[in-house]
């Protein structure tokens, strides 16, 4: 199902938000696994070739946010009072009072802080200190085959920002694309993103002045015939970005790479 930029921009709301549009999220898929996104037929391999995730980095789940820290499991109540001497009566005294008194803080963990979204704002740059990357960004829309527009193949150190979605830093999922390599000139802006690990953090200074940066929650590879949508794409209730560029095995006969490398990464507070 092909969308018209007018019918996705209407589809997504008042910013874009492409991800709630199914018809659309179709387009992304079809252009991921077909030749409209980052494979093209002027790709060359690297002798080398570009570098892989290592799947330990890669998010299990949308289900558990990407942004929170794991937490240890809660100790039983006979554990807790072994470790601090208390008997199960004064436990659950002690319980008592705290359940009577929600003013108390002595025993309560603060809440993690919540990181609001950023205003609507263009990138200009996307920069990644760990491997390098300091580019420049372009707007993308809609090709006239209804794809997703990719950055002109005589800039492959240039990369794309789907204007249909939310902008870097806006709430939602905002999505940058670029090459990984080109005949022309060799290795491109996303060549390295495949070795990225979580914490690392990426920089996506906007038309407004402000830069949002983001932290690095996971890096994967996947197929592109099985993309798996709503872990990639979905919203999520958080500002949140999506880097993605080529990866995996070299298609000599399709001139492309077989797979995609996905960067999750959260606005930071």
């Amino acid at each position: 199902m092909a969308l018209s930029p007018r019918a996705a921009r209407s589809a997504s709301g008042r910013h874009g938000f492409p991800w709630r549009a199914a018809g659309l999220v179709l387009v992304v898929l079809i252009t991921l696994t077909g030749a409209g996104l980052i494979t093209f037929a002027a790709t060359a391999p690297d002798p080398v070739g570009p570098p892989q995730p290592d799947p330990a980095a890669a998010p299990q789940s949308l289900l558990s946010p990407l942004v929170d820290e794991p937490t240890a499991p809660e100790p039983t109540p006979s554990e807790a009072n072994a470790a601090s001497g208390t008997t199960h009566g004064e436990a659950h005294s002690a319980r008592g009072r705290l359940e009577a008194d929600p003013g108390s803080t002595a025993t309560r963990p603060s809440p993690a802080p919540k990181v609001a979204g950023m205003p609507r704002s263009q990138p200009t740059r996307i920069r990644i200190p760990r491997i390098g990357v300091d580019a420049p960004t372009l707007p993308l829309g809609l090709d006239r085959n209804q794809q997703i527009a990719v950055p002109p193949l005589d800039q492959p150190k240039t990369a794309g920002w789907y204007k249909l979605g939310p902008s870097p830093g806006e709430v939602g999922t905002a999505v940058v694309v670029g090459h990984v390599d080109s005949r022309a000139t060799g290795r491109a802006v996303f060549f390295r993103l495949g070795s990225l690990k979580p914490g690392d953090t990426i920089e996506v200074p906007r038309q407004d002045g402000k830069k949002a940066r983001f932290v690095v929650n996971g890096v994967a590879r996947y197929p592109k015939k099985k993309l798996p949508l709503s872990l990639v794409y979905g919203h999520t209730g958080k500002a949140q970005l999506r880097v993605i560029t080529c990866g995996g095995d070299y298609d000599k006969a399709a001139k492309s790479y077989k797979d995609n490398i996905v960067v999750f990464a959260t606005l930071a507070p």
